[in-house]
């Protein structure tokens, strides 16, 4: 037999087929091969009777790599889609469906010895056939009857190694090895499983799904309208018919919460997937749903691969999330996949939001996707009522603090009542910069275009782009003065600020710099959610997917921060962002309220997130977008260079531009193009530049294979060329 060999190569050079001959073996089984004089890893992605090359040449299969297939059919049929799709090479797309670490054999099983009687007497007769002063043996004989096998970890521990070795050699004991799970958040407290009674309009929404179970569908309920419930209905309705599910959520943070809910109804059929478990933990998890033990699979965006087959059902929570769009190598869309696998499977798929990307609400109603609506909170209780308070009216009026009169106010009230506090600040840090007031200096980092951030707790300037840390400084390098001014406020510096207000008061923060370790998301959500802390401060990690009851008051900081980005997304994040963090506020008996604090507090998109008025907001914006030609009336494409050596990048990009100025002079579809520096021109010692294009919304297929074709024919190896459609971030 032939079979069709992908190498573990990532180079553009070998991104083709190779034909080795073998017997035995599956499509989809990783194999080892010798390829260019070297013993490498590959994947078989089909078989034949015979090759178009000299099969006296070719080489024979050495051995298989597992003793399983590790890539099924479905997953082959989609790194085809994924390759066309988005001009992946297709062992780029392959390493997306396994854990990272079985590449090179980083992983495996995880076995323990296990103790158990090898006899089937009574206890009684046991024991009558032990001297009578061989305690420890007697007490382990003892425990194993009444216990049943144990660890042998456990055994020794407990009665020591000399009496298991003992009642070995007497026969009476034996041991084996079996395979144990490593098992994530296994401390996670549980609840006992409550059937809900679904609400008329949760019920509404569950018959609505369920009666396409082919369709696709965007459900769009405002925050607290009781989503979560029509996900887990939908999955018990489907699981149950023998089939199995997948759920997206956009965050890491977000699945300690989702995997508790669904551990609660669904027991050990869930399993959990993403990049911040263990190796250990992510293969165990993995292999649970390639061998059928675990028939939901729950996660981040990496999720949207987990090895099941027969799916009923992939919903994806909190759908307008840009986290779903991979923006580095391999790159794509996750939705774009959760939809593929589920026609692929003939299975339902949910996209839920509570402030739907603009794309989708568009897509849906036109008839591309079908609406279901929940427009009111399970509790009947009103949305939040929302404050504006104009900052630079607090500024003349004396008050220079982050904290406006109203919030604190508010706050005080907050406390007073027994409740809870969130304060949301979409930047982590002390403060943003650190700048010399004798000369000007600003501290930056070495690597990129970017200042350094001030962080007191670790005594560091940190840069958020390369992660590189610089001691925090005592006089400016460039005049050496000691006079310094810090930028903008930080969670580190709210927090600060908030424990000299109210010395007596409990307070937490969530974001990147407190949750580096698998479990701390988890357990500050905990710990704020048993009471433990009254104020809970936070990044957009805070902003959506928890429900805390005594959470009445919301404070938004800095509701400008995300506004005036160079980007035609900027208003759409801030509405979702706003709208998102403002309904954790008053989700059970007691009213919410929240703190809207502003620089610009009439632009027209925070009065529609102070609404919370969605199909306002949708309305006004899509016009802006039509106008403007933005999609989903075309689309964006970004080429984005990148490179150690600055001339480098430029020259390529100079020849390309050149090559795609003729293709534009003979395409009407090419509305607009033009090359420029990134705004961040470098990052982690790496130059970026890029051509920006937008095409017409249809008809836009041949220009992007013109495209292709122009980056694939890219002429210096140190300069990175990749094409983004419809990229997330422009910086």
């Amino acid at each position: 037999m032939i079979y069709s060999v992908i190498v573990d190569v990532s180079a553009s050079e070998v991104d083709r087929i190779f034909d080795y001959k073998g017997e035995g073996y599956k499509v989809g089984a990783r194999v080892l091969v010798n390829f260019a004089n070297r013993n490498t890893e590959g994947y078989i992605v089909g078989e034949k009777e015979t090759s178009d090359y000299d099969e006296s040449k070719l080489k024979q299969i050495i051995r298989p790599l597992d003793d399983f297939c590790a890539i099924s059919e479905d997953l082959l049929k989609l790194s085809d889609f994924m390759r066309k799709e988005y001009h992946l090479r297709w062992v780029d797309v392959l390493r997306l469906f396994i854990p990272a670490e079985m590449r090179g054999n980083r992983v495996r099983s995880l076995y323990r010895q296990q103790v158990r009687l090898a006899v089937q007497d009574s206890l009684d007769v046991i024991l009558d056939g032990l001297k009578p002063n061989a305690t420890a043996q007697r007490d382990l004989v003892t425990y194993l009857y009444l216990n049943g096998a144990s660890l042998a970890e456990t055994v020794n521990a407990e009665f020591g190694n000399s009496a298991l070795r003992a009642l070995k050699q007497k026969g009476i004991v034996e041991t084996q090895d079996i395979v144990v799970r490593r098992t994530p958040y296994k401390g996670i407290q549980l609840n006992a499983p409550v059937k809900h009674k679904l609400l008329e309009a949760q019920q509404k929404a569950v018959d609505a799904a369920l009666a396409d179970r082919t369709g696709k569908f965007l459900l769009h309920g405002v925050t607290g309208s009781g989503k979560t419930e029509v996900y887990m209905t939908v999955i018990e309705r489907i699981v149950a018919e023998g089939k199995t599910c997948i759920m997206l959520v956009p965050e890491i943070s977000l699945t300690p919460a989702a995997l508790k809910q669904l551990r609660e109804r669904f027991g050990d059929r869930v399993a959990l997937l993403h990049s911040g478990l263990s190796v250990g933990e992510r293969y165990d998890e993995w292999l649970r749903l390639k061998n059928g033990e675990a028939q939901i699979a729950v996660g981040a965006r990496s999720a949207v691969f987990a090895p099941l087959t027969n799916i009923g059902a992939i919903i994806v929570d909190e759908e307008h999330d840009s986290s779903y769009i991979s923006d580095f190598n391999p790159r794509y869309n996750t939705i774009d996949v959760a939809a593929f696998r589920a026609e692929q499977n003939g299975a339902l798929l949910l996209l839920g939001s509570a402030t739907p990307s603009l794309g989708s609400y568009y897509a849906a109603k036109h008839g591309k996707l079908k609406l279901i609506e929940m427009p009111e909170r399970i509790n009947k209780q009103p949305l939040p009522k929302v404050e504006i308070v104009d900052m630079s009216l607090e500024t003349r009026r004396g008050n220079k603090g982050i904290f406006s009169a109203l919030l604190k106010q508010r706050l005080a009230e907050t406390l007073e009542a027994g409740n809870q506090a969130m304060l949301f600040l979409n930047r982590r840090g002390y403060s943003s910069f650190l700048m010399c007031t004798k000369c000007g200096y600003v501290a930056e980092c070495k690597n990129c275009s970017a200042t350094l951030t001030v962080h007191r707790d670790d005594k560091l300037l940190k840069c958020h782009y390369c992660g590189a840390a610089y001691y925090l400084l005592d006089v400016c390098p460039n005049c050496h003065s000691a006079s310094f001014r810090q930028g903008r406020v930080g969670t580190q510096q709210v927090v600060d600020l908030l424990r000299a207000m109210y010395p007596d008061v409990k307070v937490l923060r969530m974001d990147a710099d407190t949750t580096q370790t698998k479990e701390s998301h988890g357990k500050i959500l905990q710990a704020f959610a048993d009471g433990e802390a009254q104020i809970l401060v936070g990044t957009q990690m805070i902003a959506k997917g928890h429900d805390f009851p005594k959470v009445t008051l919301v404070g938004i900081l800095d509701g400008d921060q995300s506004l005036h980005n160079e980007d035609y997304v900027a208003t759409e994040r801030t509405f979702q962002l706003i709208t998102q963090v403002a309904g954790r506020s008053g989700r059970d008996k007691d009213k919410g309220t929240v703190v809207l604090q502003t620089y610009t507090p009439k632009h027209y998109c925070l009065q529609y997130a102070a609404r919370q008025d969605y199909v306002g907001f949708y309305n006004y914006e899509i016009n802006i977008r039509q106008s403007a030609c933005f999609p989903p009336f075309s689309e964006i494409v970004r080429i984005l260079y990148v490179g150690e050596k600055k001339q480098d990048c430029i020259d390529e990009l100079t020849e390309q531009y050149a090559a795609l100025t003729e293709i534009k002079a003979n395409n009407p579809n090419i509305l607009f193009m033009d090359k420029m520096r990134c705004r961040m021109e470098r990052i982690e010692n790496k130059f970026r530049y890029q051509i920006l294009f937008k095409l017409s919304a249809e008809g836009t297929d041949d220009v992007i294979r013109q495209i292709y074709a122009v980056c694939d024919a890219k002429k210096r190896r140190d300069v990175s060329v990749s094409v983004e459609r419809n990229p997330q971030n422009l910086s």
